[in-house]
């Protein structure tokens, strides 16, 4: 009598994912439809949110130029800034919609090439900070979660709470003063030397100049990653399987590794998906404190001139990276947590 029943199992497990799976499609596709509107939105706002900006990006570009009037006009006529505003924004959505975001009114450039310029140091730097910060973030949280009260726990989480409130530039410009201008330990600016030698020193000298970047965008992104990962991890400790764990006479470091971690890390994974395109957009301040050469200094450049289409498309790639990491945290926090899927 048994056989049958167990060679049910297997058949019964088999039903009941396949709804599940079509749930997770289901929940995709919803997800990814939000998605598409908000960039639909975002595509909207660009236009006309960079045209608010006071200045005339013709007679900027024509400064230490004599040109006279009529030069300037036929200048409009060649950036197609003297059509009809609804002419213009028809022009910038088609172009859009082929992947064609314009042509740089300073640089004489297509802007994804430019873009795909500067699109290394950003990934760089924000790649870096991202992983220092969630390493840091995770293992202090864990800590001071599982340590709750403690003299580790109070230190670290007043720090995080002091560095999470100060302003990510306001940062920078004090490494900058202290380390770079008083001490004079760090170079102020740039990616690298002039004269910087080729190979592994190469990658020191870059190293070298990533160093108090990297630390102002470290110092204010750690902190949420250990706050969040501090409180899931005490929401769990008093959960009953932890209890339960703990009477079977488990040691804490097991209870800590093998139970309460790993339904404490949900929020935090969903946090670190939600957070990888808006370090893209934080490291805009951190690259014009530094003068360092990604996406965040073009867009800060862009904006001295007007230059509507490199800021356009830089605003537009920062923009659509938050959406979709956004959506992909949803969907994957739908997979891993079975909660979610059963509501």
């Amino acid at each position: 009598m048994t056989a049958p029943l167990e060679t049910a199992e297997p058949a019964v497990a088999q039903a009941a994912a396949g709804p599940a799976r079509l749930g997770t499609l289901r929940y995709a596709l919803s997800k990814a439809g939000g998605a598409l509107l908000s960039i639909s939105m975002v595509i909207i706002g660009t236009f006309f949110l960079f045209r608010l900006l006071p200045g005339d990006p013709v007679r900027n570009l024509a400064q230490g130029r004599n040109m006279t009037p009529e030069q300037l006009d036929l200048e409009r006529r060649r950036l197609g800034l003297d059509q009809p505003l609804f002419d213009q924004f028809l022009d910038f959505v088609g172009q859009t919609l082929r992947f064609d975001l314009g042509t740089s009114y300073e640089y004489k450039r297509p802007v994804l090439d430019l873009i795909g310029d500067r699109v290394g140091a950003t990934l760089l730097l924000a790649g870096t900070s991202l992983v220092i910060a969630v390493s840091l973030g995770l293992w202090q949280g864990m800590r001071a979660g599982w340590r709750h009260g403690s003299r580790f726990d109070r230190f670290s989480t007043g720090t995080s709470l002091v560095l999470w409130s100060v302003p990510t530039f306001w940062l920078g410009l004090l490494l900058l003063l202290v380390f770079s201008s008083w001490f004079q330990w760090f170079p102020s600016r740039g990616i690298q030397d002039v004269d910087a030698p080729d190979g592994f020193g190469y990658v020191l000298d870059v190293a070298h100049h990533m160093v108090l970047p990297c630390i102002a965008m470290v110092g204010v992104l750690y902190a949420q990653y250990l706050l969040v990962m501090r409180s899931s991890l005490l929401d769990e400790v008093g959960q009953d399987y932890v209890t339960t764990a703990r009477a079977k006479g488990l040691r804490d470091d097991e209870v800590r590794k093998r139970h309460a971690v790993p339904n404490a890390l949900l929020p935090t994974v969903t946090l670190v998906f939600m957070r990888i395109g808006f370090v893209v957009g934080g490291a805009v301040t951190v690259e014009a404190v530094f003068s360092w050469p990604g996406l965040g200094q073009l867009f800060y450049e862009a904006i001295r001139v007007p230059d509507f289409t490199l800021m356009q498309g830089t605003f537009m790639l920062i923009a659509v990276s938050v959406i979709l990491m956004n959506t992909l945290a949803d969907v994957v926090y739908h997979i891993l947590d079975p909660r979610v899927r059963s509501a």
